[in-house]
């Protein structure tokens, strides 16, 4: 594969194993078990988990470049003779070695580390062949820690040397043995038919990996790393044709499955609309009937709500929720964290206690009595909604007859999480709220199981968030800007990443930044909520500033999601450089939400790396979320948009969506044909490329 050289998007990750090596497998490779374990670790458990494992970088050692026309900076084989050795020790300790080629070049090979064998292998005399970079030295030019090997008897390599990712004790020899030996026992038979492949111009997949682990030297290394050559194409094709089938296939077993239809007589979502000082959108309107359509059919909904942020989620969620409860089914509310969860909570008993339904609060951090009644609540089924974090889906918590399941910031949960809610019901309809835009091409890929509504307005009235970067040693105007925001009747948010002071990154503290501004405006009422204040503490800050008590609010990115306070004009983020496109996004919706004009100060921190002055340039110039959520795809790739390393989510190895978008196209119109007419294809397609994963595309 590519080397990953770009930073926007790791095509080495893995995707979640549970699986074993077979004897019959060990038997093949001619392995032992403790080399079988070092593979899992890797996740190579089946010949084709090794035939899949593809090169990292490529080393050439097809040819002999002369010393004197060896180019600097550049991976080159050389072949001479040692003329000297020495082993230095100032300014350290090292191992010094003079090398002549047939012209009589010299260049000098220098190992910081080295053992006895160096020293034996490069011993007066010897003639030897290193491959390595050539640089600038202070005695000449020279390699450092240059790869070596007798030259004597052997002869040049046929392919180029590939290298691929390891493990400790597991070395680069063995592994390509191991890879070589897959390669002649997988079946040569193609899962794909020739004529799909000629109509898209693609190779056999056998051949493709054949040139991908043994490259023959007329192959450039530049021509290795492009992803454009047809055996990448071939690759990258299978891997998106696999996650569209897998997809297609979790959708036919979900609609063929049975649920309870949810029919309401919306006594109690009416009554909710007539106690509202506001009317629904257009959007939210569309999103509330899609989901009550979907609510009333015989198989589980699946659904993706998504909006901007201040769009108006919430209520079409609670809409939902009454649904359920109209129809005599509970409904459970999760979110990724207590402070989200928690604005969840509050808001649904405000709207829903006038009709006369109960709501249950479950957390981790709750005392243990509260936590006993609960659970008994949801249990006895006197709780008709219950909403919480990932303590709803603990084994000791069960339901009377739950019906929905309302996951807000979905992909911040993990699969096995999402999967363990679902399964407190059978065949449970799902609701999925996210305020992160997904990007069409993500759409397509990721969520092609998902029917998606869209809430693409904001509530009337708001206006345009104005967004400024401010470099940190202009503060003090920032604070003049805090006291006049103050002055004028609004409120100011002051966002802090961290709590206490790091070594490392040498950030402004949150309690430090209180004391501070308190000191610089002493008029002001400025509170402080970070992450580690007890529950009831947070909730009491929070209800002061809604209640306008404080002027200044001082906090960690606890509020990040889910705050919503319409008299807040003015937002300032420290270290915004430290911070992701999603995250600055949906702090900077933390205002706005009134109809007076609203301003978002960014506070960076100079020198910036690239990638941060990308983030910034996106923020500053776009306040639509889904061209934010575009750019923040494109520079740091699905896995890291998605949250897959905490997520499990599958995640593409070889394709990149925004540059293999013709193959996405191409494998999604060609699902729904290869599932109707050739199911043994499928079979076999899906058995090579996901085997066990599969599973978990469906949740």
């Amino acid at each position: 594969m590519p080397e990953n050289t770009n930073s926007r998007t790791d095509r080495r990750k893995f995707p979640h194993t549970t699986a074993m090596m077979t004897p019959q497998t060990q038997a093949i490779l001619n392995i032992n078990e403790a080399t079988a374990k070092k593979l899992a670790k890797l996740h190579l458990n089946t010949l084709w988990d090794l035939a899949l494992h593809l090169p990292l970088r490529y080393e050439d050692e097809t040819h002999i470049t002369p010393i004197a026309d060896a180019p600097l900076g550049v991976p080159v084989q050389i072949e001479a003779k040692v003329l000297t050795q020495e082993v230095q020790f100032k300014p350290r300790k090292q191992l010094v070695v003079q090398v002549a080629d047939a012209s009589g070049s010299v260049l000098y090979l220098r190992f910081i580390h080295f053992y006895p064998s160096h020293q034996q292998q490069l011993v007066r005399g010897n003639t030897i062949r290193a491959l390595g970079e050539i640089k600038h030295g202070f005695f000449g030019d020279e390699m450092i820690h240059p790869k070596v090997r007798q030259a004597e008897n052997r002869s040049l390599a046929e392919t180029l040397t590939p290298i691929y990712p390891t493990v400790n004790g597991l070395n680069q020899p063995t592994l390509r043995r191991l890879i070589q030996t897959a390669l002649k026992h997988i079946p040569p038979t193609d899962t794909l038919p020739n004529a799909l492949l000629n109509e898209l111009q693609l190779p056999h997949l056998t051949d493709s990996l054949t040139l991908l682990h043994a490259p023959p030297p007329e192959y450039t290394i530049h021509d290795l790393h492009n992803g454009a050559l047809p055996a990448w194409q071939r690759l990258k094709f299978d891997e998106l044709l696999a996650q569209q089938l897998s997809m297609r296939l979790a959708r036919k077993k979900r609609i063929s499955g049975s649920a309870k239809a949810l029919c309401g007589n919306e006594s109690l979502s009416q009554a909710l609309l007539a106690q509202l000082p506001f009317t629904l959108t257009r959007a939210q309107q569309n999103a509330w009937a899609e989901i009550r359509r979907d609510l009333a059919q015989t198989h589980p909904m699946h659904r993706l709500l998504q909006g901007d942020v201040g769009s108006g989620k919430t209520i079409v969620a609670a809409l939902a929720a009454l649904i359920a409860v109209e129809a005599g089914f509970q409904a459970a509310v999760m979110a990724p964290t207590e402070i989200l969860a928690e604005q969840h909570y509050l808001k649904f008993k405000q709207w829903f206690e006038p009709l006369g339904l109960n709501t249950a609060w479950l957390s981790g951090s709750l005392k243990k009595r509260e936590k006993t009644a609960a659970k008994a609540a949801i249990a006895e089924g006197t709780a008709q909604i219950a909403v919480g974090t990932h303590a709803l889906f603990q084994d000791d918590v069960g339901f009377d007859n739950l019906g929905l399941v309302i996951v807000d910031e979905q992909h911040r949960f993990g699969v096995a999480q999402r999967l363990a809610l679902k399964n407190k019901g059978e065949d449970l309809h799902q609701l999925m709220m996210s305020a992160t835009p997904i990007p069409r091409t993500l759409a397509m890929s990721f969520f092609a199981d998902l029917d998606v509504s869209v809430i693409d307005e904001l509530p009337p009235g708001r206006t345009p968030i104005k967004t400024r970067l401010v470099n940190s040693v202009r503060r003090d105007e920032v604070a003049a800007l805090v006291r006049r925001t103050g002055e004028m009747g609004r409120q100011v948010y002051w966002v802090c990443p961290l709590i206490e002071e790091s070594e490392t990154l040498q950030l402004q503290t949150a309690v430090e930044t209180q004391q501070q501004l308190q000191a610089e405006l002493p008029s002001m009422r400025i509170g402080l909520v970070h992450g580690r204040l007890k529950p009831q503490e947070k909730a009491d800050i929070m209800a002061a500033f809604v209640r306008a008590e404080l002027q200044v609010l001082v906090a960690t990115t606890v509020i990040e999601v889910g705050v919503d306070v319409p008299n807040a004009g003015l937002m300032v983020i420290e270290h915004a450089e430290r911070m992701g496109l999603a995250q600055l996004h949906q702090l900077r919706g933390r205002v706005g939400r009134g109809a007076a004009a609203s301003v978002c100060v960014l506070l960076f921190s100079e020198p910036l790396s690239e990638l941060a002055k990308s983030r910034l340039k996106v923020i500053y110039e776009n306040t639509d979320g889904f061209e934010i959520a575009r750019q923040d795809l494109i520079l740091r790739g699905p896995g890291e948009f998605l949250g897959a390393r905490q997520s499990g989510t599958p995640m593409l190895r070889f394709a990149d969506l925004e540059e293999d978008l013709n193959l996405l196209e191409a494998a999604r119109r060609l699902a729904e044909p290869l599932i109707t007419k050739q199911p043994h294809v499928v079979e076999q397609h899906l058995e090579r490329w996901l085997g066990s994963k599969e599973g978990y595309l469906g949740v």
